[in-house]
């Protein structure tokens, strides 16, 4: 008679070092397991429970700016640098590190409407109400004759009318202003060596393409946003939509994408190859949309608001996936993601810069193999069973301020009670008077003109 033994080699079993994890056998049948369902799913929902209990967004306050902070930019080769412009003329360069103020001047008579940093060393750009457009360097000081450190602008550009906003050039020597026409500048010119307009009293915000570097976008009083291409020196499209925009900002890795930061609460998503329609529409801010940024991935978008609050979406979802907010936190008129993925920077009308972390509940610091290991798989429990109505409502559970609450509860009357308006009136309309319905990401936009 044959008889079959089962036999495992010494070795396989054996642990190379003391230190190493002792090897154990597994049979993943899912036949031998018939409680493995349940067991994951209660891993899942302590997963999320203990995901929403370490959620501490919030990093730390730079404080140091008298009036508020109006305009943030960071530098596209250092992590570690943030500039900041107040509404006093105060111009700061943070270390996000160190959470300090390394560097600050009194940069301008009026408010900084825009700042601006380029790859060409250390430098970056401000422009403000005061007419004038200035170049800095920190790593360049004079000495008065008090012997003390002054900081004086390596180049001082001045303007016909006051500038409300600044870009540079991703590679080239130039950049753009806005105010009340788009103008170009070269760094060794005095005057603007290109100026564009399309019908425009004032432009709000102006921002280069970083990837189509020829293109650029700017917004206008009159509710318009206008794509013009520098090769041509020509507008390419204007758009039409139903209210102001705030604040442009283009998807670092979709050349074509940007978002709109919109007066009526919501962020539109447009496809510069064809805006007679929003790719996107993020909802959820219940006051106006004052700043927007993408992330370096293009994945997150973090969008500050008039409503005193701070909201990240995913960009191809239309509802925030957190929100932070704090007691004394204001208006938010500036926020910006960190090159690294990893943080966000806010800048409100209370004087303070903040640093928030852009996952909340992520740890900081270094983990071991283990440790990541079982954050991985408990990320993976969560998005397995995300539809589960139980673990979905932890989930989405936030705690908003009560302004914030009452004015959502009050929106979405309204915005129910239209609803039901419109049914109504296409109920008692007859069949040959009723008019098509116009899609949700078509109602914003007025025209389109090429």
């Amino acid at each position: 008679m044959k008889v079959k033994v089962l036999s495992r080699s010494a070795e396989e079993q054996t642990r190379s070092r003391s230190n190493d994890i002792h090897k154990l056998q597994r049979n993943l049948d899912p036949t031998l397991h018939p409680f493995e369902k349940a067991r994951e799913y209660t891993r899942a929902l302590n997963a999320t429970k203990v995901e929403r209990m370490f959620a501490k967004p919030f990093v730390g306050a730079l404080s140091g700016h008298v009036d508020g902070v109006y305009a943030m930019a960071k530098h596209p080769g250092k992590l570690d640098w943030l500039v900041s412009g107040g509404g006093d003329g105060d111009l700061r360069l943070w270390s996000l590190s160190d959470q300090k103020s390394v560097w600050n001047t009194q940069a301008h008579k009026a408010m900084i409407t825009g700042v601006s940093s380029f790859l060409e060393g250390n430098r970056f750009l401000s422009c403000s109400n005061d007419r004038t457009v200035k170049i800095w360097d920190p790593t360049v000081a004079l000495e008065d004759s008090h012997s003390k450190s002054v900081h004086l602008p390596v180049a001082t550009y001045t303007g016909k009318n006051a500038f409300s906003g600044i870009s540079h050039h991703r590679s080239d020597n130039m950049f753009a202003t806005s105010g009340s026409e788009i103008d170009i500048w070269d760094h060794d010119r005095a005057e603007p060596v290109q100026t564009l307009n399309w019908g425009v009293d004032t432009i709000n915000t102006v921002k280069f393409n970083q990837t189509e570097t020829n293109i650029l976008a700017s917004t206008g009083s009159d509710r318009t946003i206008i794509l013009y291409d520098l090769r041509t020196s020509q507008p390419i499209t204007k758009l039409i939509l139903a209210m102001r925009t705030n604040a442009i900002a283009w998807n670092p890795m979709e050349a074509f994408n940007f978002v709109a930061a919109n007066e009526d609460h919501n962020v539109y998503g447009f496809d510069m190859r064809k805006m007679d329609k929003a790719q996107n529409i993020l909802k959820d801010h219940v006051s106006a949309v004052m700043s927007v940024d993408y992330s370096p991935t293009g994945e997150e978008i973090v969008t500050g608001s008039y409503d005193r609050t701070v909201r990240l979406f995913n960009a191809r979802q239309g509802h925030s996936r957190d929100i932070y907010h704090t007691n004394r936190m204001q208006r938010v008129f500036s926020v910006i993601y960190t090159m690294d993925n990893k943080f966000v920077v806010s800048g409100s009308d209370d004087g303070n810069v903040r640093l928030w972390k852009a996952r909340a509940s992520e740890k900081m610091g270094v983990r071991d193999y283990r440790e990541r290991a079982h954050l991985e798989y408990a990320e993976k429990l969560k998005e397995k069973f995300a539809n589960v109505p139980e673990i979905r409502r932890i989930n989405r559970h936030r705690n908003v301020p009560k302004s914030v609450k009452t004015a959502t509860q009050r929106k979405s009357i309204m915005i129910n009670s239209r609803k039901t308006k419109e049914e109504n009136v296409r109920k008692h309309t007859k069949q040959e008077n009723l008019k098509d319905r116009i899609p949700e990401r078509q109602k914003a936009i007025v025209g389109v003109k090429k």
